[in-house]
């Protein structure tokens, strides 16, 4: 029963996102636009945006395949009898993952345009298309994780039926590959979307703003259309395929620490119920999600930021109020031993309820230090006026200080986890933070979608009072999409930890079947030489993003500039860019630059747990946890407030646009382009991608004892 009852669920969000769409399409753009010559224009501009994005992905894509089928043959070689099982989750795992991205990309592409002529009828219109974009692509994904989990659970109970050889552990082993290829493909989506998104970003804002003066997304400004697209490459398919992952990444690592329990506990181990319960809690948030929709409205300028962020704290508490008896119905009076911890229904709605409330926090306090309503970001707007050092001093800073509130609640969320629940219990902390994913995407794909709108209404001449509309939506979209970082950046910490600690728990069990144990104690050297190394990782990955992004800005400027210098009447408004150059450019570079990043975080597990056994990886795997968050929050955030701060001087204050104030503040915004939309959000793959891999491969790890270390 638990298991059509989680289907139905995911079946229930799937067609909630085919609503949203269709309600999205239903709007016509003749019907916002001042004449056939504007839709015409409009039209122009979506396709060119459109085609774009399709393009990129699809050479993503292409190549991404390349490495999927390799990386599959692997898993099904290395990782024991089970492995080409493994491998097909791993296959079906990447393909929803690809879905998922897919879906939200189709459909920010056409509720971009449907914005931006929405807001020539009014405010409250523009902003219910464009949330309800966002919330295609929010229920979509969360349908599509919830249906494809259950689905793989029992393509596995049919294939790997449980046994006298076959336990429960070995299935839920197999099912983290569906797991696997989800994060595989965010992989690639973050850091090649984000490359992306970025070159064209800096090439537009320092040539076009800065050295020629002309508005943002100037149609003047040959990098613009690349600009626009990178925004849905980056933040719609990148974020979608980043909580794509982290949602099975959770539910896999709940659920192989449940399986080791319920093998010496028989009454749990007969209850479907429990066993299935990780993959319940996410079918619930799709309800909760979806009643807190209702308490959105936008009736100003001024109420849009409050209302996106309402859907959120609604969704919390909802949420909340549902879990106690669902748990209680799944648990009843059922107990059992996870190490030392006895878990029952309290200890498990005590772990989730902390993850929950957990991420509504990180959320609100993300928004306080990247929203210009608050104090933080208008002290780095005020130090713009005395040039652009001052303003990324306090950027940087601000930063830095931001990361230790989020950092104290996960620390916070892991103890009352582990007290409620053991290891279990810090698994559904994850899957708590995680429980309204599907409001939680909603308001991060509105921002990009309002960020379109804007680009498309200044590239089609709409006029000021139309900009004016959707700049109001934009800027709200900066901070629903900064609390959405801050959130992915949370999520992607438990879950880390909770795979971690799956990871653990299966090594634990293989060495114990031979007779050994696993010593993590931090004076062990494996231990601290993997600490150390482990630290050392999300440094050198965001060295190599960041100079990515660089040097495909270096190109994108060269071709600007060039455009400007050589065709005749183009800064006139009298020559039309060449945008095709500039959106091959981003595309070229992204797919280029993607590799070397993405060989460190895969083959960096692989290696170490090979050569050097299952001691070095688990310190590996803290020590990049521990600072990739820290680095991760503090990126993420100081890229956020350079960017409102900039939006913030845009209003009409210390100048406004043009004024010397302005160009200082468009050089920090320049500089946290890559911080917030690259490196940042690309260090949650890293922590997880390297967890989940040394989960799938815990057994191999295990068993091969260190090759290198057992040489000497």
């Amino acid at each position: 029963m638990i298991e059509s009852l989680i289907i139905g669920l995911g079946v229930v969000a799937l067609v909630l996102a085919l609503v949203f769409r269709q309600r999205v399409l239903a709007v016509r753009v003749e019907d916002g636009a001042a004449n056939p010559e504007e839709v015409s224009r409009l039209n122009e501009i979506a396709s060119a945006i459109a085609e774009g994005a399709m393009a990129f992905l699809k050479r993503e894509y292409t190549w991404m395949s390349v490495f999927l089928i390799a990386f599959g043959a692997i898993i099904a070689a290395t990782t024991g009898d089970h492995g080409v099982h493994t491998a097909i989750a791993f296959a079906i795992g990447a393909a929803t993952s690809v879905l998922s991205g897919l879906i939200g990309m189709k459909i920010a592409t056409k509720g971009n345009v449907r914005t931006a002529s929405a807001a020539r009828q009014s405010l409250q219109k523009a902003f219910r298309v464009a949330f309800e974009s966002g919330a295609v692509m929010g229920f979509g994904l969360t349908g599509l994780a919830v249906v494809g989990l259950a689905l793989v659970y029992l393509g596995i109970d049919v294939l790997v039926p449980l046994s006298s050889t076959i336990t429960r552990e070995i299935q839920m082993e197999i099912l983290s590959g569906f797991g696997l290829g989800g994060s595989a493909v965010a992989l690639f989506g973050r850091v090649g979307g984000g490359i992306y998104t970025k070159a064209a970003d800096v090439g537009a804002d320092l040539v076009g703003k800065v050295e020629a003066g002309i508005p943002e997304d100037d149609p003047r400004n040959p990098a613009v259309i690349a600009d626009n697209v990178g925004d849905n490459v980056g933040d719609i398919a990148g974020m979608g395929a980043d909580l794509f992952g982290s949602v099975a990444e959770s539910t896999c690592a709940a659920l192989v620490i449940g399986a080791a329990a319920y093998a010496v506990t028989p009454e749990a181990a007969k209850n479907v119920n429990i066993i299935l319960f990780p993959m319940l809690v996410n079918g619930v948030g799709i309800v909760a999600s979806l009643l807190s929709l209702f308490f959105v409205k936008a009736k100003s300028e001024e109420k849009v930021e409050s209302a996106l962020k309402n859907a959120l704290i609604v969704s919390t508490l909802l949420m909340l109020a549902v879990l106690y008896p669902v748990t209680e119905w799944a648990f009843g009076t059922t107990t059992f031993m996870v190490g030392s911890v006895r878990v029952d229904s309290m200890g498990v709605f005590i772990a989730l309820a902390t993850g929950l409330i957990s991420g509504l926090l990180i959320g609100l306090v993300t928004e306080y230090f990247t929203s210009h309503r608050y104090k933080p970001v208008r002290e780095v707007a005020d130090k713009s006026t005395t040039g652009a050092a001052t303003n990324i001093i306090y950027g940087l800073a601000l930063g830095y200080n931001s990361a230790v509130i989020p950092m104290l609640l996960i620390a916070i969320s892991v103890v009352i986890g582990y007290v409620a629940a053991g290891m279990y219990g810090i698994a559904l902390t994850a899957i708590g933070m995680l429980g309204t994913i599907a409001v939680g995407l909603t308001i991060d794909a509105y921002g990009p979608t309002s960020d379109n709108a804007g680009g498309i209404a200044e590239m089609a001449e709409m006029g000021k009072d139309i900009r004016k509309r959707t700049d109001a939506l934009d800027a709200a979209g900066n901070t629903t999409a900064a609390i959405g970082k801050g959130f992915a950046i949370g999520s992607a910490a438990l879950t880390s930890l909770a795979l971690t600690s799956a990871f653990l728990t299966r090594a634990t069990g293989e060495l114990e079947k031979s007779g050994k144990t696993l010593d993590l104690l931090i004076t062990d050297p494996n231990v601290l030489a993997g600490l150390l190394v482990g630290g050392a990782l999300p440094f050198a990955f965001s060295a190599m993003t960041m100079k990515s992004v660089g040097k495909a800005a270096f190109d994108m400027i060269e071709e600007v500039r060039r455009q400007f210098r050589t065709i005749p009447g183009l800064l006139e408004g009298k020559a039309r860019a060449d945008y095709s150059t500039c959106v091959d450019i981003s595309t070229k570079a992204s797919i280029r630059e993607m590799i070397a990043p993405g060989l460190l975080v895969i083959l960096t597990p692989l290696i170490v747990g090979f050569l050097f056994g299952v001691q070095m990886l688990a310190g590996l795997l803290i020590g990049s946890l521990v600072v990739g968050v820290m680095l991760a929050i503090s990126m993420a955030n100081s890229g956020g407030a350079w960017d409102n701060a900039k939006k913030y001087v845009e209003t009409g204050v210390h100048g406004g646009k043009g004024s010397d104030t302005h160009k200082a503040a468009v050089v920090g915004d320049t500089v946290g382009d890559p911080f917030k939309d690259t490196s940042g959000p690309a260090l949650n793959i890293l922590i997880k991608l390297m967890a989940i891999i040394s989960l799938v491969f815990a057994s191999t790890f295990a068993n091969s004892g260190g090759i290198l270390l057992r040489a000497f």
